[in-house]
């Protein structure tokens, strides 16, 4: 369940929490923030509801949820949380997109689910899962850009970025190559999906991040 690219554009600014909220535009920025979220949310419903597989944080929380007593979007919610444990050694400080990230979204994903129903017919799931993509694309933009601080699995790769020196690239495959593995030896959603996904993730958000990135007040 990552949105990012490889390499973040220069708008993007780096900022602390405070300054966050004090950099502008915060009614557009709020609205932009809580769509993204919401739309993020619907998107990972889409692609459960497709069935053709998912990204692969989201492998690894359907994964879990085959162990553990709990709806999807509270794994969801729990490991984004676990994440954020993360953080504390890494010496990343969450923004209010942060905690919003890990709560909203696994909200909203459990709404999805229980109000549309898997369908039968192999073409409408492949429409759920195109759906899905490009949805989850469009949200990542929009949350992202609206800039109040990265998600924790985002802000978890920032941060092994900013402390050991190794590459963006580098750290974000080896996290979700992880992931990925651990979601598979778990019994998590594999498929076409999940390759879809892969490919056209980074190229979407690349093209959809400087449109709604939103430009802030010099600090």
């Amino acid at each position: 369940m990552t949105a990012t690219s490889d390499v973040p554009p220069r708008q993007l600014a780096p900022i602390n929490p405070i300054q966050q909220l004090r950099a502008g535009h915060l009614p557009r920025r709020l609205v932009q923030l809580y769509v993204g979220l919401a739309l993020y949310g619907a998107s990972m419903g889409l692609m459960i509801q497709g069935n053709l597989g998912l990204d692969p944080w989201d492998v690894f929380h359907s994964g879990i949820t085959k162990h553990v007593p709990l709806s999807f979007g509270t794994v969801v919610i729990v490991v984004s949380f676990i994440v954020l444990l993360a953080w504390i050694p890494l010496r990343q400080w969450p923004g209010l997109g942060t905690i919003s990230n890990a709560i909203v979204i696994g909200l909203v994903t459990d709404l999805t689910l229980a109000t549309v129903d898997r369908p039968d017919a192999l073409w409408l799931r492949i429409v759920f899962m195109l759906a899905g993509v490009v949805l989850n694309a469009l949200a990542g933009a929009l949350y992202i850009g609206a800039q109040f601080g990265p998600g924790p699995r985002d802000g978890l790769m920032t941060g092994l970025v900013r402390r050991t020196g190794l590459s963006v690239r580098l750290v974000r495959t080896t996290l979700e190559l992880t992931v990925l593995a651990t979601g598979f030896l778990l019994g998590g959603a594999i498929g076409i999906g999940t390759v879809v996904y892969a490919l056209s993730i980074g190229p979407l958000v690349h093209i959809l991040l400087p449109i709604f990135t939103v430009r802030l007040k010099r600090q």
